[in-house]
């Protein structure tokens, strides 16, 4: 009777062992459709329009310093690697030889100002003589006046005896030498006004010269103020190649400044991606150099070609041996990170970028309207 009994316990503990294998299987077998109809419905919502890539750099537009000038080096107060503010010193070139020159185009303008200054005095000299020539001539008309009338006067009394010949001869003889003095004062007054305006074009040159001069200085006195090469903005020292005691060339690099607090992300999209893709989209961005962290952006911009297209050499795919490969298009993101992050954020650092596209969903709705519309 005992047997029989542990023999009915067991099959009891069989058929429960089975039951809750089946609940356990029915269980996950459940868990599992309803994770597939999430990840189903969160792809069809979500998923499928975030676009990642990990072909992404973090940029800089730095900027190369070089030198305009020729001379050497005697002071770098700004090391490699360091931060220097906008308009900071980074190189200064002696400065001897373009004081010099700046002093000596100062004294060319003080020698034009000078002769500019002579030859207005030469005006006034020649506006006065002018003067005198024009009263010269005054007297003399007024003089071969009075003797033409004088000759009028005695012309008829010698006619009629009352007076000698000899004294109209005498009245004749005066007055053609007054008419030839008229002449002579007239030629005086013309040649006096012909050197006011001699004068006055010499005075136009000396002005000339003064500009020209003071134009010179000015060129020194920037070639002087050049000497200093100061940072066009704000940022860190990176590749520097110039040391104290260089002789430096026109236009040599110098240094090149990465402004650091304009650092922003150049993601390398596959253009089957980029459809939907449009500025102010938010993104999501995760630096190898910190793994654990996620940093956020915005899209700010999309490269009007694809890489490709503005390469050195673009592909000539007009060939017979043509093979399709797949382009990518850079797209510009700004990067929202501190000044924490900055330190440890440089250009060059590999990146993983996810756009978030649902913005744009409604654009492609907007698309097939549209070319359905041009085939009509």
């Amino acid at each position: 009777m005992a047997a029989s009994t542990e023999t009915l316990s067991s099959s009891d503990a069989g058929d429960g062992r089975k039951s809750l294998i089946g609940r356990v299987v029915l269980s996950a077998l459940a868990l599992g459709a309803a994770y597939g109809a999430y990840s189903l419905y969160g792809y069809q919502t979500v998923g499928r329009f975030i676009q990642e890539t990990d072909d992404a750099y973090v940029k800089a537009d730095g900027v190369a310093v070089s030198s305009k000038l020729a001379g050497y080096v005697r002071a770098v107060p700004i090391g490699e690697n360091q931060t220097v503010p906008a308009g900071g010193l980074l190189v200064q070139i002696d400065q001897s030889d373009f004081s010099t020159r700046l002093a000596q185009a100062s004294a060319q303008v003080e020698v034009a100002r000078a002769t500019e200054a002579a030859t207005l005095a030469s005006i006034n000299e020649a506006q006065s003589a002018v003067a005198q020539a024009r009263a010269a001539l005054a007297a003399s008309q007024r003089d071969l006046t009075y003797l033409t009338g004088e000759v009028s006067r005695f012309r008829p009394l010698v006619a009629s005896g009352a007076e000698p010949r000899q004294m109209l001869d005498q009245l004749l003889a005066n007055r053609d030498k007054a008419v030839a003095d008229v002449s002579a004062k007239q030629a005086m007054v013309s040649a006096a006004s012909d050197r006011v305006v001699t004068a006055r074009a010499q005075a136009g040159q000396s002005a000339a010269q003064i500009k020209a001069a003071q134009a010179q200085r000015d060129a020194a006195g920037n070639d002087l103020g050049t000497t200093r090469i100061i940072a066009p903005l704000a940022g860190r020292v990176g590749n520097s190649t110039v040391r104290v005691g260089q002789y430096v060339l026109p236009g040599q690099r110098l240094m090149t400044i990465v402004p650091t607090q304009a650092l922003y992300v150049e993601a390398n999209f596959k253009e089957t991606q980029i459809g939907l893709m449009r500025p102010g989209q938010p993104v999501t961005i995760k630096v190898d150099a910190l793994p654990d962290v996620d940093f956020h952006g915005t899209v700010e911009s999309i490269t009007p070609g694809t890489g490709a297209n503005f390469s050195m050499i673009p592909p000539q795919n007009a060939t017979g041996n043509f093979t399709k490969i797949v382009q990518r298009v850079p797209v510009r993101i700004r990067l929202n990170a501190g000044p924490e992050s900055r330190k440890v954020l440089v250009p060059g650092l590999s990146l993983q970028v996810e756009v978030d596209t649902r913005s744009a969903k409604p654009a492609l709705d907007a698309i097939r309207k549209e070319q359905e519309q041009v085939a009509k």
